[in-house]
């Protein structure tokens, strides 16, 4: 009973928090403070009503309440990509996984947003690690993203007359870990669709079927948009895909929606480019483990990656070149980078800050490790100044380490999400607390000893 009352009032207290303490002034001071594209040396970040009011060396206004950071680090909340936060609990359990989809007639139209959850235990966790917001992505064939791996999706043709199963897997939202009844910050930011060997077995077992499929799926999305009126009066062809999913499509067509691609080998990399320059498609390519042997390629297409910087072994033969240096290299010619979490980015969403820490022992710049997981996610989602950065304006999604962030020992110490302050506490640390020493709540109430 304690334990529920807790997660309730740490819920009521955030979501139901009164105008004052909302707008509350708040001056950070002392610290080293990390905006995600400079460091400040003893610098103080003031907030008030959500947003960064200022970021420097000066003193804290008058009135503020003053948080004193000396002999600590402040940074931006970090930004989890290709995640599956808020949309799964447990993969393996089908009713608390919403990032799969297997239906036909729903694939590219398939919206994650729907199906979030702000009470998943998985945010606290998460945002003790520092992370304030997320890109989550559906699940997919070969994504490393939301939730597990599927790489045993095998092309079954046409059913109904519709793809089965589509080459897309549905449209990425953002989210932020604010405890609260609502984390959408906007839906519908990317289309997702794997390549490579996973998509070669979607379109019937070869790379050439799904570009071929690929351009005509996006040749029907085209002819869709431009006759609309002739297919409400069945005037138009049979197209592989339903309503829905044609004007889902119909922003990738454009360029106006990036499609986020999952492709490993530097082969395939090479091709998805060519891809996208044919199509007018814009992408971001996902994994890229051998992406550094054509980073120049990768740069001069201006295409942003999310990368997991410790992928580092030859499981297949689509990462035979996988090494640690990958974000180093990708870094060093102009590539901009996001770096991913393990497996899913949702149980272990909190180690993105030990592989960015990883990929520095491997040759990334601090500043450019730094970059990959505030800056650089928000501006390769078009969210670029709205958070992942202490600047006037940004979201106050602010944290106080007691140490360097990239170091695994250090905590943080002080979480703000949008202006308010976070518990900082998890469901474990509750059940810590309430079984430890057998404390109050370790018995049932009407239990005699």
């Amino acid at each position: 009973m304690r334990l529920r009352t807790l997660i309730l009032a740490a819920v009521s207290a955030a979501a139901l928090a009164s105008p004052a303490l909302a707008q509350e002034l708040t001056a950070i001071t002392g610290g080293r403070v990390l905006t995600g594209t400079s460091v400040i040396e003893n610098g103080t970040v003031v907030i008030q009503n959500g947003r960064v009011v200022s970021v420097g060396t000066g003193a804290a206004p008058s009135g503020a309440r003053v948080i004193d950071a000396r002999g600590k680090v402040v940074s931006p909340g970090f930004v989890a990509v290709d995640s599956g936060l808020g949309g799964s609990e447990i993969s393996s359990v089908n009713g608390s996984d919403d990032l799969s989809n297997g239906a036909n007639s729903i694939s590219a139209s398939f919206d994650v947003s729907y199906g979030l959850d702000p009470w998943s235990f998985t945010l606290p966790v998460a945002r003790l690690g520092g992370i304030t917001r997320a890109v989550v992505v559906p699940s997919h064939a070969g994504g490393g993203g939301g939730g597990h791996a599927h790489d045993d999706s095998n092309f079954a043709g046409i059913e109904d007359g519709l793809q089965a199963p589509s080459l897309f897997a549905g449209q990425a939202a953002i989210i932020h870990l604010a405890a609260g009844t609502d984390i959408l910050v906007k839906p519908r930011v990317a289309m997702v669709a794997p390549f490579g060997e996973a998509g070669a077995s979607i379109s019937g077992g070869s790379r050439g079927a799904q570009f071929t499929q690929f351009k005509e799926t996006l040749a029907e999305v085209r002819l869709y948009a431009r006759n609309k009126a002739a297919y409400d009066r069945a005037g138009l062809r049979d197209l592989s895909l339903s309503r829905a999913d044609l004007e889902a499509l119909i922003p990738v067509a454009n360029g106006t929606m990036p499609l986020i691609v999952t492709v490993r080998r530097a082969s395939d990399i090479q091709q998805v480019l060519r891809l996208a320059r044919e199509e007018g498609v814009k992408i971001i390519l996902d994994g890229a483990e051998e992406g550094w042997l054509v980073a120049d390629q990768i740069a001069a297409a201006d295409v942003p990656v999310l990368l997991n910087p410790i992928s580092n072994l030859p499981g297949n033969l689509e990462t035979r070149a996988a090494r640690m240096e990958n974000a180093a290299a990708l870094d060093a010619a102009g590539v901009t980078i996001a770096i991913k979490g393990n497996e899913g980015s949702i149980h272990r969403a909190r180690e993105t800050r030990y592989n960015a820490g990883n990929a520095v022992s491997h040759g990334l710049p601090y500043a450019s490790a730094i970059e990959a997981i505030t800056v650089n996610p928000a501006k390769i989602f078009g969210m670029a100044g709205q958070f992942g950065e202490l600047r006037p304006g940004a979201a106050a999604d602010v944290v106080v380490w007691t140490g360097d962030p990239l170091e695994p020992l250090s905590i943080a110490e002080t979480i703000f999400i949008g202006g308010q302050e976070q518990a900082p506490t998890s469901r474990q640390f509750l059940l810590r607390d309430r079984y430890r020493n057998g404390g109050e709540g370790a018995m049932p109430p009407a239990y005699s000893r």
